[in-house]
């Protein structure tokens, strides 16, 4: 866990052209210390885990790369790579499954999927950064994304080899007696996406909002076009929960915590809340912090 604090502090001290490098370093780590939560899980019952984690949702599958909960009857979270806890949530209907983001590396995915749902899956993904999309490469013959993303893709996503499709705006995905709508939330990436489940009433958000730590690779006036989007669907749609790219179990974010996210991105525009210097990853070299929530961002760039 030590080497994996120091490839953490690397990515906070190196630029965009080094990130996948340091990601795959992290995989590795990550898989080795998984073998000893691995360990760990298999000690003692269902429930005592239950009583020592944070997540309150069901384990129906685990490995040493990643363990599977349950949401609710048709809807699982898997969290894998101790590092990052990147999540991705498997959505089934009736007639299909949504796989939303692939995770960085989770050896037979697609199998571990398979054996949760019989429905054939889509993979789609909130953006392109590899601790959401790592999995997918000769794991799944195609992904969804948004084409705004497109410019991470050579460097996020060299070697995926299968067929990148493209999600429109306000698309809905039908998966059998259960829809889900696309929305596009940029400001992490260009193209953060945020999926809404309107029967069960969850937002899979990405790292869109509810990552704790935002790193804000566009700028506050579209930090604040996505914050005021989402906050519209979560009132449309009665979302109770929306759940981030990085779920760790007491984090399911509320329509209070983006509207709270919202005020602090326009008190920076507005110049009345200042930042602190502080270097960062992809060249984001300012943070502000409210709300339990940091915002790294390059400044002057992002508040101009």
């Amino acid at each position: 866990m030590r080497l994996c604090v120091i490839l953490r502090k690397l990515i906070v001290k190196t630029n965009m052209r080094y990130y996948p490098i340091i990601m795959t370093a992290l995989a590795v780590v990550s898989i080795s210390a998984c073998n000893h939560r691995a360990d760990i899980l298999s000690v003692g019952s269902d429930s005592q885990l239950e009583e020592n984690s944070l997540y309150s949702e069901t384990v129906v599958y685990r490995d040493s790369n990643v363990v599977f909960r349950q949401i609710d009857e048709h809807t699982w979270e898997g969290n894998g790579h101790l590092c990052y806890n990147e999540s991705v949530y498997l959505v089934e209907g009736n007639h299909r499954a949504l796989l939303i983001d692939a995770g960085t590396e989770i050896p037979n995915l697609d199998k571990i999927v398979s054996g949760i749902t019989s429905k054939p899956v889509m993979l789609a993904a909130t953006h392109v950064h590899p601790d959401h999309t790592g999995s997918a490469v000769n794991l799944f013959d195609e992904i969804w994304i948004n084409a705004a993303d497109m410019v991470n893709v050579p460097s996020m996503m060299k070697d995926y080899k299968g067929i990148i499709k493209y999600l429109s705006d306000g698309q809905v995905i039908d998966l059998g007696g259960r829809e889900i709508e696309v929305i596009f939330t940029p400001g992490h990436t260009p193209g953060s996406t945020t999926f809404f489940d309107k029967e069960a009433h969850y937002g899979f958000s990405g790292d869109a909002f509810g990552s704790t730590n935002l790193l804000l690779t566009t700028n506050f006036s579209t930090l604040i076009c996505t914050t005021s989007r989402i906050a519209r669907y979560m009132e449309k749609y009665g979302i109770e929960k929306m759940y981030p790219g990085h779920y760790h179990g007491d984090n399911p974010e509320t329509l209070q915590r983006v509207k709270d996210l919202n005020k602090m991105a326009e008190e920076v525009l507005a110049g009345t809340r200042t930042g602190k210097s502080e270097g960062g990853m992809l060249g984001l070299n300012t943070v502000v912090t409210d709300y339990g929530v940091n915002i790294r961002y390059k400044s002057p760039d992002a508040i101009k």
